[in-house]
């Protein structure tokens, strides 16, 4: 059990566990305040350009239902199918996903930048000293041959 425990500690503390985590929890949050401005500020606005109806609304009723009666009868709950509830879904995804896709790209360009090598510097140009030189050793081979 001693080596179970010392295992398992030395897997929750390495650095990787404890940034995922962090991105779990960051990720919820942000997933919440997508819904919010899905929920709360574009589909408001959509559904006041598509003639006021609000999209949690838009459903289509397969079986209608029964209020309670007083003399004891029980509800029957309406089944339907809530396809407004789905479509707002469908905006908070493409939201997160795009979101997504701009920080990963901005993190790549970041990356790709630490990745690039400095350029080397160029070579600097012989003095007339040296290319005299090697003018006189250019002239010394061709005579040796």
């Amino acid at each position: 059990m001693g080596k179970f425990l010392t295992d398992f500690k030395e897997f929750a503390l390495k650095g990787n566990v404890i940034d995922m985590a962090v991105g779990v929890i960051v990720g919820g949050a942000f997933g919440k305040i997508v819904s919010s401005l899905v929920n709360d500020i574009l589909m408001p606005v959509i559904s006041l350009c598509t003639g006021g109806t609000g999209y949690q609304n838009l459903k289509y009723v397969i079986k209608k239902g029964i209020p309670a009666t007083e003399d004891g009868v029980a509800a029957v709950e309406e089944v339907a199918i809530n396809y407004g509830t789905f479509i707002m879904n469908i905006v908070d995804f493409f939201i997160i996903a795009f979101s997504i896709f701009v920080a990963l790209r901005i993190a790549m360009k970041l990356k790709r930048k630490e990745a690039e090598p400095a350029p080397a510097p160029a070579a600097p140009e012989p003095t007339k000293e040296e290319v005299l030189l090697t003018q006189i050793r250019d002239i010394l081979k061709e005579q040796q041959k």
